[in-house]
């Protein structure tokens, strides 16, 4: 248990635990002398390690995809069989499974794959023969045969494994043919180039913001479930982020859910400078969404801080008047479905009383307030700091 435990916090390791966390029994290679080979999917044993003095090479590829390994074993192999004695052959494996089917491995199964010279063509925007195509393709490992009608065969061997689809091929014989030597030509429709709108939104507001005297930042866009979490006063398990699987350092494990914690970051860096400090951001957060093809999606918010010797939520909220009236949204007097309003809620990020929800036509689209100090403390800061942060994509 000690050492499972010490794995679990491995960077390198921990990824591959699941794997046989909940398993009764453990996978285990050994040798005819009982010398353990290795432990998979955790470990390789020291016995098994090649050397420059290496003769006899065992290939041994053990994963939970079974197509996937023969991937894995059928490149390792080819690429090993440059350096045998005999050139390009290798020793095929048995192996007996539980319910004694037998298998022999490495494979090396080639395939073949029909495609169009015309549609070829047509794709990539150049004129070639299909005796010329077929001579592209030999430039990159695939050997090729012209058929009737501008078909042409192409036998694709094991070391290509990325190709998937035809038009994995076309994109081969661009390569082959080079795309600097494709040539241009004007579209037949004329088109007229616009900013996306969210972006010249973005811009805009930019500019604004920048009037009002406040500097622009751009912070990372992954950080520690810490920022986004423990430090805000919220727990992770609460926070719909993107995690990474396997991050390198402990400085970005997620994709950030707001821009505050890069901005008090920023002011932690330059507290040396002269107060006060008035910072602005306005990135794309990144929240899980399960009705998204990758099961998530970007959102574009507006982060404003005021670090100063008092709270300055004074100037947080004239700021958001200020980015309300460009923008031409009223004030709602009457909290009614047209306009804007504040809310008073509360929120462990702000100190109490302090914090209010902003309201844009019935929905919430933000948050402004003064810090809690516990949250300063963890940003090691030791001012009073208000901030503000928005939803600019409802605005469009």
């Amino acid at each position: 248990m000690g050492t499972y435990s010490c794995k679990q916090h491995h960077a390198q390791l921990k990824q591959y635990l699941p794997i046989i966390k909940d398993s009764p029994v453990y996978p285990i290679i050994y040798d005819s002398n009982g010398i353990v080979l290795s432990l998979p999917p955790i470990i390789n044993g020291n016995h098994t390690k090649i050397t420059l003095n290496t003769k006899n090479v065992f290939i041994e590829c053990t994963a939970t995809d079974l197509n996937k390994a023969k991937i894995t074993v059928d490149t390792i192999v080819c690429a090993f069989s440059v350096y045998c004695a005999k050139r390009y052959t290798t020793e095929t494996v048995k192996v007996i499974y539980p319910d004694n089917k037998i298998f022999y491995y490495p494979e090396l199964n080639y395939r073949t794959e029909e495609i169009n010279s015309d549609n070829a063509m047509n794709y990539i925007g150049i004129k070639k023969t299909p005796e010329e195509i077929a001579k592209l393709l030999s430039k990159m490992s695939l050997e090729a045969t012209v058929k009737e009608k501008d078909n042409i065969i192409v036998e694709i061997p094991p070391t290509r494994s990325d190709v998937l689809h035809p038009c994995d091929i076309y994109e081969d014989i661009a390569i082959a043919h080079g795309y600097n030597n494709i040539d241009k030509i004007f579209p037949e429709i004329n088109t007229i180039a616009i900013e996306l709108p969210l972006n010249k939104l973005s811009d805009q507001l930019r500019e604004e913001l920048a009037r009002a005297s406040f500097t622009e930042t751009l912070t990372f866009s992954l950080c520690s479930r810490d920022d986004i979490s423990e430090k805000i006063g919220h727990k992770i398990e609460d926070i719909p982020a993107v995690h990474i699987s396997n991050p390198k350092t402990l400085e970005f494990q997620v994709a950030r859910t707001t821009l505050l914690p890069g901005l008090l970051k920023t002011i932690a860096g330059n507290k040396k400078m002269p107060l006060p400090l008035k910072l602005f951001e306005i990135s794309d957060i990144v929240l899980l969404d399960p009705t998204m093809d990758v099961g998530a999606r970007n959102k574009r918010h507006l982060c404003a801080v005021y670090y100063n010797k008092t709270g300055g939520f004074e100037i947080i909220h004239g700021l958001l008047d200020r980015i309300m009236q460009v923008l031409e949204v009223p004030w709602s007097i009457n909290k009614t479905d047209t306009g804007y309003y504040l809310r008073a809620a509360d929120d462990p990020t702000f100190f109490p009383k302090r914090y209010a929800e902003v309201i844009y036509n019935d929905k919430v689209i933000g948050k402004m307030g003064i810090l809690h100090p516990d949250v300063l403390t963890k940003f090691e800061l030791n001012l009073p700091c208000s901030t503000l942060e928005i939803d600019i994509e409802p605005f469009l």
